[in-house]
């Protein structure tokens, strides 16, 4: 069965060259403009949370900046906007329609603060109201479950940690983004095959850590959206103190664990459930890890670890889509699912 969202999953690795052809210069001259600030307070829903996640990693250990996620209820529902003193406010959505996110700006920008937006509409409310807009290039989606546009976030994000960072070592990885995205989805030919045995699946767990805390969340998002499935996400950490108790023998849990130094925890977590009989489904690089796993889902070698969650994300939502088609279901309309979600 052919789907857009198959289609879109694929087009991953051309929509971030693109992004980056387009967008990397302006990612540059933004920062060069940007005045000074001491932490940047990012507003998103959905998806874009899950990106915000990985800000909060990688421009913090690249770059030294601080992430804090908005309360956009305060500024809404509310109606108590915090001091947003010293912040650079940014909002984040694929759409740039929520009058939410809107909010958050529009209150930076009362307070005299810079703000930036990055959306796919840069004709969007979202975009009228920033200062700076970094525009996504993903085209429209036609499947109502968002991929390229997440992946474009990330190498978005991934632009400014390497602009601020001032490292060419970095600018240089960052360019060679598409062409590990291209070697990702190549790895995962496999997967749709290794689908079927989950396809009375209810439940699962969804753990990561470090910069790909974001990844388990937004995979266990699509697990929930295209499957109906109950994923839970954790960090490793987290995991630890009190919900590895739900863990019974056959329990699928999902590992998102590329090499860099979250592994040897990642890896240590993955002996106590294999001594629990859980089943374990790996998105790795490690040929060990991979080998341990009942499911493995490959990843190419030689991916930055802070990149990696561009990447690890692929095959979790090839995942999702081939899970989808085997329970019968169709990806591109899930059910509850809208495209577009205002929320106030």
């Amino acid at each position: 069965m052919a789907t857009f969202l198959e289609d879109e999953i694929r087009s991953q690795p051309e929509v971030v060259a693109h992004l980056l052809d387009r967008e990397l210069p302006r990612v540059r001259r933004i920062v060069a403009e940007l005045p000074p600030f001491d932490y940047a307070l990012i507003a998103a829903r959905g998806s874009s949370d899950h990106a915000a996640l990985y800000a909060k990693y990688a421009w913090a250990a690249l770059a030294g900046h601080p992430v804090a996620l908005a309360a956009p209820s305060l500024h809404t529902l509310y109606e108590r906007p915090p001091r947003l003193a010293g912040a650079l406010v940014i909002g984040i959505s694929q759409s740039g329609q929520s009058p939410d996110i809107v909010a958050v700006l529009e209150e930076g920008r009362r307070q005299g603060r810079p703000t930036l937006a990055v959306t796919n509409d840069g004709a969007s409310p979202l975009a009228a109201t920033a200062d700076h807009v970094v525009e996504l290039h993903a085209g429209a989606e036609r499947s109502v479950a968002a991929t390229k546009t997440y992946t474009a976030q990330l190498a978005a994000i991934a632009a400014f940690a390497a602009a601020w960072a001032g490292d060419d070592a970095r600018l240089a990885e960052l360019r060679r983004l598409p062409e590990l995205l291209e070697r990702t989805l190549a790895a995962g030919t496999e997967i749709a095959a290794r689908t079927e045995r989950y396809r009375y699946m209810e439940s699962l767990v969804v753990v990561g850590r470090g910069y790909n805390y974001a990844t388990a969340f937004e995979l266990a998002l699509k697990l929930k959206e295209l499957t109906y499935a109950l994923a839970v996400p954790y960090s490793s950490a987290d995991f630890r103190h009190g919900p590895i108790a739900t863990v019974a023998e056959g329990s699928p849990v999902l590992l998102v664990m590329p090499s860099g130094r979250a592994l040897p925890d990642m890896t240590a977590l993955a002996g106590e459930l294999a001594d629990r009989d859980a089943e374990l489904l790996v998105i790795s690089d490690d040929p060990g890890v991979l080998a341990a796993a009942r499911t493995s889902l490959p990843l190419p070698g030689g991916i930055p670890e802070w990149l990696s969650p561009v990447a690890a994300v692929l095959p979790g939502q090839q995942l999702a889509l081939h899970l989808a088609l085997a329970k019968g279901l169709d990806p591109d309309t899930p059910r509850g699912l809208v495209k577009v979600t205002r929320t106030r």
